[in-house]
């Protein structure tokens, strides 16, 4: 199964990326949907894997978080059943992920499939994050309105952030193979017609604070040296209780050229966001390969590398899962752009070494005929 996408993506990053709203019709023409209810159904059933239901009857809001074991009680309208990081789990959910490849990767979040009954949505809400909305079997009604960033928001159910009113200034109905893009921040509610399911291709990126958080816990553990504030040519102050304006200059940039030192922070930023938001389906192998019985598995069966799995490059390295890939860049851009590999490409020694480790890591598994 293959659905093609059809965006000139250079019109839409010109006019639209990050700037408004828009509904590209039949961007996938004659869509098929990857995945039927009952599977995205199945997928809420297990542990490792997010998901909830949202409620939107007589008015009142609910919303509650699985694993879920049974459906039957719900009826049949205003609910809905959204799952996390579904191109995780399933692989033919995940071929939707592939047209979006050519946009920045280390912002890519993952794929949320949302199946929804009859008037189901999950209410007004606005979104920190830029989404594609694919909209599969079914039809709904969106209403998104315009970006003020002083809207109203308030809590219609202590998991539900809703917004106050808003005047849309996109009110229509999509339907199978169309696509709503709606940037970070605009407000907007998609409502079922029917039966329908949707897929959400979401980009996120985190906090100025977030990454400050994360790169200082970074510099404590790999930085065991500290740096102390030292001023050689220090004269008396007229006030030894003020704070020179120089010495909170001189902090200030002992601080940045912490951030602007590429060895640090290149790591710290290749580690920390090859780290997924969800959980992946790793799996170590146990007992560990040995390299003999490697290379000879490997000279007639192909590795798969996990789905989803994150591996970026950073500089002049490749960082996967949260760790550093000791490879020349050749073989990382394979490793990137590869989803399958086979022996002859990876023929040297020494890479070999490297690709065993990730395999018994679970990174890559053998596809056996």
């Amino acid at each position: 199964m293959s659905n093609k996408l059809t965006i000139d993506w250079d019109d839409f990053l010109t006019n639209y990326w990050q700037k408004k709203p828009v509904i590209l019709r039949d961007a996938f023409k004659h869509f098929v949907d990857p995945i039927t209810p009952e599977e995205l159904a199945g997928l809420a059933m297990e542990e490792e894997i997010d998901s909830r239901i949202v409620t939107n009857k007589n008015g009142k809001w609910d919303a509650q978080f699985g694993p879920f074991i049974d459906f039957s009680h719900l009826g049949e309208n205003h609910w809905s059943l959204l799952v996390q990081a579904v191109d995780h789990w399933h692989e033919q959910a995940a071929t939707l992920v592939a047209p979006f490849k050519c946009l920045p990767q280390w912002q890519f979040e993952d794929l949320m499939i949302s199946y929804a009954t009859d008037k189901a949505g999950v209410g007004p809400h606005i979104d920190n994050y830029d989404v594609f909305i694919i909209q599969g079997k079914g039809c709904r009604r969106w209403q998104v309105g315009d970006r003020n960033e002083h809207y109203k928001q308030f809590s219609a159910h202590k998991a539900l952030l809703h917004v106050e009113s808003y005047q849309p200034i996109i009110d229509e109905e999509i339907t199978a193979g169309d696509i709503l893009y709606i940037p970070i921040g605009f407000p907007h509610n998609g409502v079922s017609i029917g039966e329908s399911l949707s897929y959400s291709v979401g980009f996120r990126t985190q906090t100025s604070q977030e990454l400050l958080s994360g790169f200082a816990d970074y510099v404590i553990d790999n930085l065991p040296n500290g740096i102390f504030y030292q001023d050689p040519n220090l004269t008396l102050p007229k006030d030894s209780y003020r704070i020179q304006s120089y010495e909170l200059e001189k902090l200030q940039n002992q601080i940045i050229e912490l951030v602007r030192t590429p060895k640090l922070f290149n790591d710290w930023f290749g580690k920390h966001i090859t780290i997924p938001m969800h959980e992946l389906n790793i799996v170590p192998v146990e007992p560990l390969y040995q390299f003999d019985e490697f290379v000879s598995l490997l000279k007639t069966n192909n590795l798969c590398r996990v789905p989803s799995i994150r591996i970026l490059k950073v500089g002049d390295y490749g960082y996967i899962h949260g760790e550093k890939i000791h490879l020349p860049m050749p073989v990382i851009d394979l490793l990137c752009q590869e989803e399958e590999l086979y022996y002859e490409q990876l023929e040297d020694e020494s890479t070999l070494k490297v690709i065993l480790d990730l395999v018994n890591k679970g990174y890559w598994y053998f596809i056996e005929d």
